[in-house]
């Protein structure tokens, strides 16, 4: 079979775009799709395509009604690239996107070998998709269901009342149109022997129509079988020697009709009460249906000589194939082996894990726990083994593998079992594991060995902390220290909780909650409990970015009144005479360059804030935090996943080293499975695993903040002004033939440098232009909007925070705004950090109501709870960046309703990735992951669509 490995043509994405129908013809493999526009336009014309007017027979107003529109033709084999790209092309039309899973479906069906030849109506050779299962009939059934009206509106004459076509048969013409075009490659003939069935020019073959007919019926009726497996003389329970046969009977049983099943030998005599149910074509039906289980399976190659192929007998070794990859490759090929139900014969293993002696979970918290993530404690891995789930003694496992047999006497009955597997279960032995390794499988309930995922069962007082951290926050709660100057709230409260009993167990754990919600004061709360326990005392070393230096010690001294605190960053830093009970406050790029001196404080717990900061496990800045020791570790973060599940391993293997595994391994086992979607149980599993050591509260949970008042979002569509849309028409022009001739990096390159130039000239021209001095005012239609917006929020008193990702923008509207005489401060990431402080101080004290800010910079850890406006200038390609940006102003202390405003570019780049972010689509969904990168794979005629003027501008 050859595969379509081609690329697509460019207008592909255009076409895409279009309703598709698909036009039988004779032989199949003459038919093609027919691309057309409801509005009656014209589709693009790719190489491949032919361009026709066509009569197509639509669902209108008054029923079924016929509509000459343009269209254009491309044979099957051109279509299929289009079909399958529209399948995960968010703009495709649905009728498009529907062939395209048909077109999925054809593939599947031959990548299975579901191949017929026969002569097609007319006399062609001709192949056909078949035989087909139950449940592959079934597929079809669902499919064709689903059919939108576009999709089978096949051109129809004038000469003919206008109808659509029933889906099910039109679907069925697709499939055998795909089945009749791929097998013809250049290395057919040499199969076939001739032209006949590999050649695409159709081959006349009117003297084998009797012999078509034969094959058709295999197809268009239909068998499909299974095998009964007999043991003669297993009733005979006298002595203790295993009988010596077995035989497989060979079953037949109707497809696409009520289920009927006979065996061969009554289908063969047309005797019994099914045998006459199959049709006068049942034997052939059989044997095509034999001769596919036979390549599947060798034994079954003497039915195929047989008189009647009725049964077969079986050795020892062929039943011990077919216990197991025997039966694999015989269900792929649609037959299914039946067992004698008097036979046990499903072997499972299980594997228990806990401590070597008993102990409850208060004893070991109290005594056990200090060595509980230590590398020299070792608990035990105990396997055990089942017949039908009883379980088995060793002696017993000894016999079913010194057997040596597939059937053996076990318990006074006979067990039917395949003996390697017997042997590879004895073999397993007992072992140790770590502390990690065990919780992380008790959790899952599941461990993986040998590529095998294999059940756990926790035992002792393993399995009672288990239990316990299946339930974050149902534990009794911790009442707060009396050193702490503040009243929790209640998830608070349960948040502080969490985090004692989870490092009083020395487990690490990241405390995850919205951004404003409080982990500030949660965290000052759990050092202050800390200290009373000798046992967990010590200095605290909290981890975060330089701007938030200021308000971990403002916070400090609030809630936790005389507790030492110092900031061990600039150039007079010292960590002399660290005392316990203080905090030591740093920043990422100190640790970074200190790690070795923090190294040596014996810190009782370290706090990274803004974890995310970390996410990448091989940078410096996450290298340099695991170097430094500590008795407790806990993360803060608001975005514990920002792209991928790799940062939340980041996280979580520095909190607690090892319970996700290493790096490689995660990603293998969770984190692939999970993003792709393909295996939601892994997702569970990952679930089960993370959720006791990771706690997440969102702003909109119920209960969590219902003081917060409301939040709006609006986003404002304003026109370019003339100079912008000049230059922006101009950039396009000019990359988009500059990417038609490159390549590799040189080509994304060109891509990013593009949609960067864009969303500046969308800000404004002076932006894109560099220029720093000259008139503002006038030139941009998206400063015009901030004016108005800025005249209406000053009016009414309020504050308001202007965020942009470009510094140099947020200059000029600093000077813009200067100019119009409205007070305005900037703050980006070169402003020193105790100016920072001043700034923040004076806009909460209302000195300044306009609060300027690059995105990067002041997008997390500042309170700036006097803003009720929040101005996103430009649109930031992750989502989640903007929200943080947002929840400076909306967060807890915030007592006024807070909207947020995004200005969007009409018609520009800007507002197609607006539409898409909106509607979570695929490519949405690759924003998200990758940013300004996922646009670089597009193809020049995708490019061209997305940074495409629509629209009027002044």
């Amino acid at each position: 079979m050859q595969s379509i490995t081609a690329a697509p043509p460019p207008e592909s994405s255009e076409l895409a775009r279009c309703p598709a129908v698909f036009v039988p013809a004779d032989p199949a493999r003459a038919g093609h799709f027919a691309f057309w526009r409801p509005d009656g336009a014209h589709p693009p014309a790719p190489g491949s395509g032919a361009v026709a007017d066509l009569g197509v027979a639509v669902s209108g107003g008054h029923g079924i009604e016929r509509v000459r529109v343009p269209a254009v033709l491309l044979p099957v084999r051109a279509a299929l690239p289009v079909l399958t790209r529209a399948r995960v092309d968010p703009l495709a039309h649905r009728a498009t996107a529907f062939w395209g899973s048909a077109g999925l479906l054809a593939l599947h069906f031959l990548a299975r070998g579901l191949l017929l030849p026969g002569l097609s109506p007319a006399d062609h050779d001709a192949w056909r998709v078949g035989p087909l299962t139950a449940r592959d009939t079934e597929l079809v059934r669902e499919l064709a269901a689903s059919m939108p009206p576009e999709a089978h509106a096949v051109p129809v004459s004038d000469a003919e009342p206008p109808r659509l076509p029933a889906p099910e048969r039109l679907l069925h013409a697709f499939l055998d149109a795909v089945a009749d075009t791929l097998p013809r490659s250049p290395a057919a003939p040499l199969v076939t022997g001739g032209p006949a069935y590999a050649a695409t020019r159709p081959q006349h073959l009117p003297g084998q129509r009797a012999w078509a007919d034969g094959v058709a019926a295999g197809h268009d009726a239909g068998v499909r079988l299974s095998l009964r497996i007999e043991v003669p003389g297993l009733d005979d329970t006298s002595h203790d020697d295993a009988p010596q046969r077995f035989r497989a009977v060979l079953q037949v049983h109707t497809v696409g009709g009520p289920a009927t099943v006979a065996d061969a030998a009554e289908v063969w005599s047309g005797s019994g009460p099914s045998g006459p149910a199959f049709g006068p074509h049942a034997r052939l039906d059989v044997l095509l249906a034999l001769r596919r289980a036979a390549r599947a399976w060798p034994p079954l190659t003497a039915l195929l000589s047989a008189t009647v192929p009725d049964r077969v007998e079986l050795a020892d070794d062929e039943i011990t194939e077919l216990l197991g990859a025997g039966a694999l490759a015989l269900s792929a090929a649609g037959v299914e082996v039946h067992w004698p139900k008097e036979l046990s014969r499903e072997l499972s293993a299980q594997v228990d894990i806990g401590p070597p002696t008993g102990g409850s979970a208060r004893e070991a918290a109290r005594a056990q726990v200090p060595s509980f993530l230590s590398a020299d404690t070792r608990l035990a891995f105990t396997w055990w083994f089942a017949l039908d789930g009883r379980e088995l003694s060793r002696e017993e496992l000894d016999v079913l593998a010194e057997a040596g047999r597939p059937l053996v006497r076990l318990r006074d009955q006979w067990v039917l079992i395949d003996p390697r597997e017997a042997r590879r279960a004895r073999a397993r032995q007992d072992r140790e594991v770590t502390p990690v390794e065990a919780l992380g499988a008790a959790l899952t309930g599941s461990t993986e060995v040998d590529g095998r995922h294999v059940d756990v069962r926790p035992t002792g007082w393993l399995a009672e902390l288990r239990e316990r951290l299946a339930d974050p926050e149902g534990q009794q709660p911790v009442g707060p220290p009396a050193a702490l100057a503040a009243t929790l709230r209640d998830y608070q409260l349960r948040g502080f909780t969490w985090l004692a009993r989870m490092t009083s167990l020395g487990l690490g754990c990241c405390l995850a909650d919205d951004m404003g919600l409080g982990k500030t004061v949660t965290l000052i709360a759990l050092h202050l409990h800390r200290q009373t326990d000798p046992a967990a005392a010590g200095p605290t070393l909290v981890v975060c970015p330089a701007s938030l230096l200021g308000n971990w010690q403002r916070e400090i001294e609030k809630f936790a009144p005389g507790t030492p605190v110092r900031r061990f960053h600039g150039p007079r830093r010292t960590l002399d005479a660290c005392a316990d009970g203080e905090f030591v406050l740093t920043t990422y790029g100190t640790l970074r360059l200190q790690a070795g001196r923090l190294g040596e404080i014996p810190w009782g717990m370290v706090v990274a804030d803004e974890a995310q900061h970390v996410k990448n496990p091989y940078a410096a800045t996450a290298r340099a935090l695991r170097s430094v020791g500590a008795r407790a570790r806990v993360a803060l973060t608001g975005t514990p996943v920002e792209n991928n599940l790799s940062e939340l391993w980041a996280i979580l293997d520095w909190t607690t080293p090892g319970l996700l595994g290493r790096h490689g391994t995660f990603r293998a086992r969770y984190a692939q499975a999970v993003e792709d979607g393909r295996d939601p149980a892994a997702g569970q599993r990952l679930a089960r695993l993370v959720r006791p050591f990771l706690l997440r509260r969102r702003k909109s949970d119920p209960g969590i903040a219902p003081e917060l008042p409301p939040k709006t979002e609006t986003d404002h569509t304003v026109p370019l002004t003339g100079e912008q849309t000049g230059l922006y028409e101009a950039l396009v022009r000019e990359t988009l033939e500059a990417v038609s001739t490159a390549d590799g990096m040189a080509r994304r390159g060109l891509i990013v440098k593009l949609l960067t130039g864009l969303k500046q000239i969308c800000n404004h021209p002076a932006q894109f232009l560099k220029e720093d001095t000259g008139r503002i005012a006038g030139r941009s239609g998206k400063l015009e909007s901030l004016d108005e917006l800025l005249d209406t929020i000053l009016s009414e008193g309020a504050g308001v925070l202007v965020f942009t990702q470009y510094v140099r923008m947020a200059r000029l509207l600093e000077r813009h705004l200067a100019a119009r005489g409205v007070p305005a401060q900037l703050l980006h990431g070169g402003t020193p950090v105790t100016e920072r402080e001043k700034l923040v101080q004076r806009f909460q004290e209302g000195e300044v109501p306009v609060f300027l800010l690059s995105l990067k910079a002041a997008g997390t850890g500042l309170n700036l709870t006097r803003a009720e406006h929040v101005v996103h200038y430009d649109r930031w390609w992750n989502p989640a960046v903007e929200a943080q940006a947002t929840d400076r102003a909306y967060r807890i202390g915030q007592t006024r309703p807070v909207q947020v405003h995004r200005l969007i570019a009409e018609g520009t780049v800007e507002d197609r990735i607006a539409e898409l972010l909106n509607r979570k689509r695929e490519l949405a969904d690759a924003v998200l992951g990758s940013g300004e990168a996922a646009f670089t794979e597009l193809t020049d005629t995708e490019l061209a669509a997305l940074v495409e003027l629509r629209g009027e501008s002044r």
